[in-house]
């Protein structure tokens, strides 16, 4: 199942590397600017970008490490990244193509690591934490961002549903309570817990993922037959954009 999970996450994530690199909701953002600074203060010597995707944390962490590390499940991301690091000057950016439930780096070899927008994603997400944990050095910071689903049933079955319709990759957008019980069992500390709001444009959500027109009306249909209480708490527009919750979680 590892291995079939892994195929899938790979077959989505690279043909979509582009759409990843200049995605405006993923280059941007106050977490992402929290994460630098929380590196600006650290200066870390080594630090990791855990899932990185296109590498938007990594090019954010690099003027404050030493080195930083990007590893992504996608051998295209990686080598996306190495491109986009070298187009913008940055010589201090490594990558490593790997799972984040087996990165096969050394115990503590990183004094930070940054994991955001990627969780959701792992086929166990739980190993990826203990993952995480072990690579990095005791007592040392990690920040964490990810989709979260809201705490009532109906709003969470509608987010995966709509998120696994637009990309059969997707996992699970895990409640506050999950991450917080996830981490603690990986050997996590929690330390501040900031909340967002995130307005997902319809037309460029759709279109990063490739999503088929079938898939994307199924999502339409899917809102359209939302509750009240569902169609207030996403906030969803006539075009189908819509908002989501988002968490940010300082730990060691």
């Amino acid at each position: 199942m590892t291995h079939e999970h892994d195929t899938l996450v790979q077959n989505q994530f690279g043909p979509a590397t582009a759409g990843y690199i200049g995605s405006a909701v993923h280059a941007t953002g106050a977490d992402l600017d929290r994460i630098a600074a929380a590196a600006a203060s650290a200066s870390p010597q080594h630090a990791l970008d855990l899932g990185c995707g296109g590498g938007h944390v990594a090019y954010a962490l690099a003027p404050h490490a030493g080195i930083v590390t990007a590893s992504d499940l996608s051998a295209e991301m990686t080598a996306a990244v190495r491109a986009e690091a070298a187009r913008r000057g940055i010589a201090n950016i490594r990558t490593v193509t790997a799972p984040a439930a087996a990165l096969g780096l050394p115990n503590a070899s990183f004094d930070f690591l940054a994991c955001r927008f990627t969780v959701h994603h792992w086929r166990d997400a739980a190993a990826g934490l203990r993952e995480a944990r072990r690579v990095l050095r005791p007592g040392t910071p990690a920040v964490f961002v990810d989709v979260i689903a809201p705490p009532f049933a109906a709003a969470d079955t509608h987010l995966q549903a709509v998120e696994l319709l637009r990309d059969p990759s997707h996992g699970r957008d895990y409640r506050e309570d999950e991450w917080r019980a996830m981490l603690g069992i990986a050997g996590f500390t929690i330390g501040a817990v900031t909340f967002g709001r995130l307005r997902m444009d319809f037309a460029d959500w759709a279109a990063r993922m490739g999503t088929p027109p079938k898939q994307a009306a199924a999502i339409r249909t899917l809102q359209a037959l939302a509750g009240s209480e569902v169609a207030s708490h996403f906030a969803i527009e006539s075009d189908g954009s819509f908002t989501i919750d988002t968490i940010l979680i300082e730990a060691r």
